[in-house]
């Protein structure tokens, strides 16, 4: 008699097991196990037709990497500059990306550009949405002056029928907005469970790779800024954009988590005006927005971002603690690297601040995940405790050991002329990021130790 075969999926890391428990083996987490349908199980042969069936490509014989043939399925353009940056250069045939962002950030607005500008360039779309009415989006549509005669829309939330349309309509892009509100009839749970997401996800995903369309997903995110959903739907996608950004900036940043095509951590920045989101194309000068005063505590910085350098603008407080054990607060950047920075400055700077409430951020809402502003951090925090200020045309970058060292960074001698091509004189680096040949303009100032970029300044 068939049998009705269930899982247990850890939300975190995505892990398999056979009985609910309270931890995951796998991640070591706790309480983050839900119960999940795999469908009925019935005879071995029976369970391999399932398999012959749910295979998500084309069967062929077996070649030489050499001999695969790249041509046959090119790249194209997604119309928008930023959105082919992140994605390593445009949308791959038979590609599923899935886009995840906090609520009003831009995810259906930014999507629906990109249907009408290629549907309106010659390519057939598909825009199903789920949680929107088709009036909505027309509405959207309209207040954006969007080409909006050749997209082709549906409302539904059923897999199987988006999948028989598309079958039908043949669209070489789909836009599924969103996977959170769809529902597969063979699953016998909520839309929203993470055994309907995970299901109906695979559905689309199986649709995509067969017959070579382009998949956007939207995802809803939690509180915490993370993915809703099970962690496995990561694992099964290709592409994983998160737009970033809150309601009171208009400025939204498209980060790259995840590319199968691409480089990953790539940025694209946009700015959300009355009509839609508009690329940026030179990101700098608006993360370095300074004031015309001058104060303490504020350096320019330079990051490298996917394939680009990127300056922005650092700030540092340090104030008398009233409070028995200091505050230490750092937005946009690490705050466990803030905590040990501020200790071989002690160590190997003689500065001491124990006693003292330490903030810093990263203007522009910028997050920073690499080393390179580990030595800017350090000089805008001398700067606000010594209460002097930093020129203006000055520009750090350059990681910090715990020896007190200054260890080279990537990308040494584009960060240096980015920072010339935008009127910076003068550039503390580490020694071995100083070019060769003097790039014209700027004055860089090679240091080895801490104490040497102390004295710098």
């Amino acid at each position: 008699m068939a049998k009705q075969k269930t899982a247990y999926v850890c939300n975190d890391c995505g892990a398999e097991h056979g009985q609910w428990q309270g931890q995951c083996i796998a991640c070591k987490a706790w309480n983050t196990l839900s119960k999940i349908s795999l469908g009925i199980s019935s005879s071995p042969a029976a369970s391999a037709d399932f398999r012959r069936e749910g295979y998500a490509g084309e069967k062929s014989n077996v070649q030489n990497l050499s001999d695969i043939d790249l041509q046959s399925l090119p790249r194209y353009s997604s119309s928008i500059g930023e959105i082919d940056r992140v994605l390593g250069g445009g949308l791959v045939p038979g590609s599923v990306i899935l886009v995840g962002g906090n609520p009003g950030a831009g995810k259906s607005t930014i999507l629906l550009q990109i249907m009408c500008k290629l549907s309106n360039s010659g390519r057939t779309a598909l825009y199903v949405t789920g949680e929107e009415s088709l009036q909505q989006v027309g509405m959207r549509a309209k207040r954006l002056n969007l080409p909006e005669a050749n997209l082709k829309m549906l409302a539904e939330t059923n897999v199987e029928k988006i999948c028989q349309e598309a079958q039908e309509n043949a669209p070489e892009l789909l836009v599924v907005d969103s996977i959170q509100v769809m529902h597969s009839v063979d699953v016998p749970s909520a839309p929203g469970s993470i055994s309907q997401v995970r299901e109906s996800a695979a559905y689309l995903i199986q649709y995509a790779k067969q017959t070579n369309t382009v998949l956007f997903l939207v995802g809803h995110v939690t509180k915490e800024g993370h993915l809703a959903g099970p962690k496995v739907l990561e694992h099964m996608i290709d592409c994983f954009i998160m737009l970033e950004g809150s309601n009171d900036t208009k400025y939204r940043i498209l980060r790259g988590q995840k590319n199968r095509f691409g480089a990953v951590n790539e940025i694209g920045v946009f700015a959300m005006t009355e009509n839609g989101l508009l690329e940026v194309k030179n990101p700098s000068a608006i993360f370095l927005a300074r004031t015309e005063e001058d104060a303490p505590g504020s350096l320019v910085m330079v990051l490298w971002e996917g394939t680009r350098p990127l300056l922005v603008e650092i700030q540092a407080l340090v104030d008398a603690s009233p409070l028995g054990n200091p505050r230490r607060v750092a937005v946009g950047l690490e705050q466990n690297r803030l905590a040990m920075l501020l200790a071989v400055l002690h160590r190997h700077g003689g500065l001491y601040m124990a006693d003292q409430d330490v903030f810093v951020n990263v203007v522009g809402g910028v997050k920073v995940s690499e080393t390179s502003a580990d030595l800017a951090l350090i000089l805008a925090i001398v700067s606000s405790f010594k209460n002097f200020t930093l020129s203006k045309d000055l520009v750090v970058f350059g990681e910090v050991g715990l020896a007190g060292e200054i260890r080279p960074v990537s990308g040494g001698q584009e960060r240096i002329v980015e920072a010339a091509k935008h009127g910076f004189k003068k550039a503390i680096v580490p020694k071995a990021n100083v070019p060769k040949k003097q790039v014209p303009g700027i004055e860089v100032v090679g240091v080895a130790k801490l104490a040497q970029a102390l004295d710098a300044i």
